[in-house]
């Protein structure tokens, strides 16, 4: 293989980035472009944990990691009176917020760093066309340029145009009857470094979360049919949230003031990407565009480092044929990601009651999963051992892999 081999990414946000800190390091020649006119630091709280924590000791990113920390020191259910019915600490197994927390905006901007000296990034464009050849892959940009390149990649998110391109309506996105509205608000005298958890009548949750900026990260989800709000313009998604914050009482009025000032606001359908296959010629997906497990799991910045480490240490470890490095990259991957995918029977709905009663017993349960005999006994069935990204056995890839 010619050490230089020349690769494609679209996306810059975890997973394109990740991935092309390590094929550069494996002496690949890597591009990423990005519709964006600049990395997009805004975002909410993610969190790095199990295989994704090993990959980022893997790469040196740790430390960065956790001194970008949010500060959350774990996740409270409260009333419409702010009183708290269930605590859950950073160390309760049942709870939200794990060791390293952090904003999205903040682990891309540790990513980019970490690659823009050795890698091309070309901001404000995107892939509107792809012609497979033999020997490569045409691609056309949105600014007119086009390039050959040696294989390309979509790490473009969970509506990903590049994945269109490759593999048209192949992919299942799978809709969880869910949708999210992700702000950044003003802090406020109310908020602390707990995380607050507040359901509301009609199948409403308000999240409030601290970060390390001096501002609160809000999220506000809510049940709905599949076409109720898709391809909304960004007016028409503001109207839809007015309407179902209005009643919904707690801090609600605080999302409301702020729906029309966030540049960062962010409305879509909670959904997962169920693709039969990830890769074919010279394509691959990556990342959320190729299995995006929804906010729901909490896995989806773990299965983007995991992805991004596999994908580019089988290309390594096969310098000779791409297919035999995505096959390889399919097999190994493919059932972490599906047991990653999985979801408890009735999620997401059983966290979203449309009665005050229902409200009411869901905070009751809250406060006995929070107790401490049940936190020991979920302790026991939750430790490390069991869960699915720690079974997943990482290869040492710069080891087996000949580089430079």
């Amino acid at each position: 293989m010619n050490p230089n081999k020349k690769i494609l990414i679209a996306g810059a946000s975890i997973a394109g980035p990740a991935l092309a800190y390590w094929l550069q390091r494996y002496g690949f020649e890597v591009t990423v472009v990005e519709r964006a006119p600049a990395p997009r630091y805004g975002g909410q709280n993610i969190d790095v944990k199990g295989a994704g924590r090993q990959v980022a000791v893997k790469m040196g990113l740790e430390e960065a990691i956790k001194a970008a920390n949010t500060g959350e020191v774990g996740v409270q259910f409260v009333n419409e009176d702010n009183e708290v019915e269930a605590s859950f600490p950073k160390d309760n197994p049942n709870g939200l917020t794990s060791e390293l927390e952090i904003l999205r905006g903040d682990l891309v901007q540790i990513l980019y760093n970490a690659t823009k000296e050795a890698v091309r990034y070309q901001f404000g464009t995107h892939i509107v066309g792809l012609s497979e050849q033999a020997e490569a892959v045409r691609v056309t940009l949105a600014d007119g340029r086009t390039e050959a390149y040696d294989l390309v990649v979509a790490a473009d998110g969970l509506r990903s145009a590049t994945r269109q391109l490759m593999f048209g309506d192949e992919p299942d996105i799978k809709f969880l009857g869910l949708y999210t509205c992700y702000l950044t608000i003003p802090r406020a005298g109310t908020d602390t470094d707990w995380a607050r958890w507040y359901n509301a009548p009609d199948s409403r949750v308000l999240l409030l979360r601290p970060d390390n900026k001096g501002t609160t990260r809000a999220s506000f989800n809510f049940l709905g049919d599949e076409d109720a709000y898709q391809h909304l313009s960004p007016d028409e998604q503001r109207q839809v949230l007015r309407e179902k914050l209005a009643g919904a009482g707690w801090e609600a009025p605080r999302l409301l003031a702020a729906l029309d000032d966030d540049p960062d606001l962010y409305f879509d359908a909670v959904s997962q990407v169920r693709a039969p296959r990830w890769t074919h010629g010279r394509y691959a997906l990556l990342g959320d565009a190729g299995y995006c497990p929804s906010p729901i799991t909490g896995m989806g910045t773990t299965l983007a480092l995991v992805g991004a480490y596999v994908l580019a240490g089988e290309l390594a470890r096969h310098p000779e044929d791409h297919q035999q490095a995505f096959t390889a990259y399919e097999q190994r991957l493919r059932p972490f990601v599906e047991a990653a995918q999985e979801l408890p029977p009735g999620t997401p709905a059983l966290v979203y009651p449309s009665s005050r009663l229902g409200v009411a017993v869901l905070n009751k349960v809250a406060a006995v999963l929070a107790s401490k005999p049940v936190a020991a006994i979920s302790a026991w069935f939750n430790r490390p051992e069991r869960e699915p990204d720690n079974n997943l056995q990482l290869p040492d890839y710069e080891h087996d892999a000949a580089y430079s």
